[in-house]
């Protein structure tokens, strides 16, 4: 019979993003640089949109949101992963992995159900104007954002329990350079069926159900968008949803080609390639697309820069 020991694991040795030695330092710099820019990109915008009364509207509490989803999943990764850089073995706790996993796995799934979100605030406000503050209201903003939070915290702790419940038999080497899902299966000795069928199931229904809310949401926008006779009113409903939509492709895209592909697709190096994207990257983009486009959230930056010097 077949002896699981729990405890024979003790950490892992995360093998990171590659192991030449020579391009540690360049890596470490270029991903310090990205996640400084990111870090002071979202917790700007969070308080931005917290203090500036003029963005105190549905669109700017779900960027906050957004905002805190994407400082919440690069920050589970980001600092780690630097560490990692500069020091001789890249080794990680097995609970520090756990709690790694589990906060990665809360505000990646929050932020699918966020865009969604977004998706239908932007529906309501282009499709039924008239009754967008009925609609949209303060309470339906935070049932919106609060029930996703809840849901995405019981999947990470079904998904994190699932796997570290199970036998690693002392196998510790994670071809990757945080604790991600895929390849912590792969060193399980117990049956992985039952966790990776509860993993399908529930990308999938996370995935599916969030990306039909924003394909409805925005066929209807564009419906109601070619029914607009002012040239001006089609420009003005395009500008408004053109930082979201960016932002959704580019997110929806990336989890789709890192989960959706088949197994025997996935290389190492192509996932470690894909995971830097959207677990860095992305989170570094959107508070640039975000500012970089909304006039308002522009306006705002130079409303309370101005307040910043005048209290200086």
């Amino acid at each position: 019979m077949e002896e699981h020991n729990l405890t024979a694991v003790t950490e892992f040795i995360l093998l990171g993003i590659t192991d030449r030695p020579e391009l540690q330092a360049p890596l470490f710099v270029l991903f310090l640089i990205i996640y400084l820019i990111s870090l002071v990109g979202n917790v700007g915008m969070i308080v931005l949109t917290q203090v500036d009364s003029r963005l105190q509207t549905p669109m700017y509490f779900f960027l906050r949101h957004l905002a805190l989803t994407d400082l919440g999943y690069s920050t589970a990764v980001g600092p780690k992963m630097l560490v990692n850089f500069i020091v001789d073995q890249n080794t990680i706790s097995y609970y520090f992995c756990a709690t790694q996993l589990a906060f990665f796995l809360v505000f990646i799934v929050s932020e699918l159900f966020i865009l969604s979100a977004m998706s239908y605030d932007r529906y309501v406000a282009i499709c039924k104007p008239l009754l967008y503050t009925v609609i949209i209201s303060p309470r339906v903003c935070w049932v919106l954002v609060v029930i996703p939070y809840l849901y995405c915290t019981f999947v990470s702790l079904l998904v994190t329990v699932k796997i570290f419940s199970s036998s690693f038999c002392g196998h510790n080497v994670i071809s990757h350079f945080y604790c991600d899902s895929l390849p912590l299966l792969s060193l399980l000795c117990s049956d992985t069926h039952e966790i990776e069928l509860i993993i399908l199931i529930l990308a999938a229904f996370d995935l599916i159900s969030s990306l039909l809310m924003v394909l409805v949401s925005y066929l209807l926008i564009f419906v109601a968008i070619l029914r607009m006779n002012s040239t001006e009113g089609r420009r003005k409903a395009f500008s408004t949803c053109g930082s979201h939509l960016t932002v959704v492709t580019v997110f929806y895209g990336t989890l789709i080609f890192m989960y959706v592909q088949p197994k025997s697709s996935h290389s190492s190096d192509t996932d470690k390639v894909t995971s830097i994207f959207y677990t860095l990257v992305i989170p570094m983009l959107n508070p640039l697309i975000y500012s970089l486009r909304n006039k308002d959230v522009k306006c705002a930056l130079q409303r309370t820069w101005n307040n910043l010097c005048n209290i200086f």
